[in-house]
């Protein structure tokens, strides 16, 4: 969430960095609604204070006397009037509310513009992908392939993009999950484990909400969400509350099934492990201090990288640009490994600063040297996503005999060195 006094200042200025991004928002519209909610508390505060001086005037009078029957009467319908113009204010409050929350996040300067995924900008590339994967097939081609991830079953149980794992393939995801989990750890982030499921402020704090409700699976009932990310229930750990400026940055890692509608996706990308309803993540959470949290990005970035650069995987990095960063985002990058089977990238990280966006919403804030409260900045990035990682392992380490090597570096939670069945 911006600072309204921005819009209020200058909605011209305001309305040029957010046109920068793919969002339709009517800033104009969102003025006229804080002018008539202001407007409307104003007229019934003053109708308030109205009431309040007739009674005060009222208790100095003789009890039954004329002049007191007459106040009494104006009292009633004070009190009627005051009603009124509540009922009047507090709409128009929420539907101010309403829109300001479809305002979103402001771009960084850093970031580039373009109109969509097409612009953005390759900053880096790690590991060669040309003539290295001889025997490399789409994971879904490997004849054993449905016998260690089924597909079938999982949609008979739950339905389309929800796959049972089996043994050993089992057994490797929960050691990619230990994995990941313990170099965070080594990285400085705190372990926590978390619901899997959020209310609508939680949603709503981090900016899933109203952005991405048809994304998310909902319990109409309970008015509960399935988590689409750690990010979510992890960021408002801290909603409603003050830290201090030398706890920052504080950095928590999180381990959960993930759940996703991904309405609108269905037809393109969706064979195998490329896109499924459940998958499993660990995600990196941060909140920083304002002047750091840019640097704080880099870091994170970079501890992300490492996992793919452990596992042997090659991988580019994308600075995400104008057209294709999401609501919340200031700054984002995305990591993106190279599946030798597929021929193509698949993206494994969204590494993102949303500034001072989600903390507003969340209303978290620190406590600097002034001493007076102010919104922290906030941070986020997988680290990483189980399902695209297990397929550029399986496509990229194919051997000759039909078996797959399994990084070294996962030896410790998974001693087998190969997995799969020879050809």
């Amino acid at each position: 969430m911006i600072e309204v006094l921005k819009l209020r200042e200058d909605a011209g200025k305001l309305h040029s960095l957010i046109s920068r991004k793919k969002f339709e928002c009517d800033l104009n519209a969102i003025l006229e609604l804080d002018v008539k909610r202001r407007s409307s508390i104003a007229e019934a505060e003053k109708a308030r204070a109205g009431q309040k001086a007739t009674n005060k005037d009222m208790s100095q009078l003789p009890k039954g006397s004329t002049e007191f029957l007459a106040k009494v009467a104006e009292m009633k319908e004070l009190a009627q009037k005051v009603k009124e113009l509540e009922t009047v204010a507090k709409k128009a409050n929420d539907d101010f509310k309403a829109a300001f929350m479809t305002i979103p996040n402001i771009p960084h300067e850093s970031v580039p513009d373009g109109r969509g995924e097409e612009d953005n900008q390759t900053i880096s590339t790690w590991g060669e992908i040309e003539h290295k994967y001889p025997n490399a097939l789409a994971h879904y081609d490997l004849p054993w392939f449905d016998r260690m991830i089924d597909f079938p079953r999982g949609v008979k149980v739950a339905g389309a993009g929800f796959p049972f794992y089996l043994g050993d393939m089992s057994k490797l995801v929960r050691a990619l999950i230990n994995f990941f989990l313990e170099e965070a750890e080594e990285n400085g982030y705190q372990e926590v484990h978390s619901p899997i499921v959020v209310n609508a402020a939680s949603a709503t704090a981090t900016g899933q909400l109203p952005d991405k409700e048809g994304q998310m699976y909902l319990d109409e009932n309970e008015d509960i969400y399935l988590i689409p990310t750690a990010e979510v229930p992890v960021t408002n750990f801290f909603r409603d509350e003050i830290l201090e400026a030398e706890q920052l940055p504080v950095k928590r890692c999180a381990y959960t099934p993930c759940f996703r509608r991904e309405a609108g996706s269905w037809g393109k990308d969706v064979r195998g492990l490329n896109r499924l309803h459940q998958f499993d993540k660990v995600e990196l959470v941060k909140w920083t201090h304002p002047k750091d949290s840019f640097e704080e990005l880099e870091k994170l970035r970079i501890d992300a990288e490492g996992l793919l650069q452990k596992l042997g995987l090659p991988y580019r990095v994308l600075l995400i640009c104008s057209g294709d960063i999401g609501f919340p985002h200031s700054k984002q990058y995305d990591l993106e490994v190279w599946a030798a089977g597929q021929k193509r990238w698949l993206e494994v990280s969204s590494c993102s600063n949303f500034t001072d966006f989600q903390a507003r919403r969340a209303n978290i804030r620190f406590r600097g040297e002034s001493g007076k409260p102010e919104p922290v900045h906030t941070l986020n990035g997988s680290a990483l996503a189980i399902p695209r990682v297990l397929a550029a392992i399986l496509e990229n380490n194919l051997q000759e005999d039909g078996t797959v090597l399994v990084p070294p570096c996962l030896k410790k939670w998974f001693p087998k060195e190969t997995i799969g069945e020879k050809s």
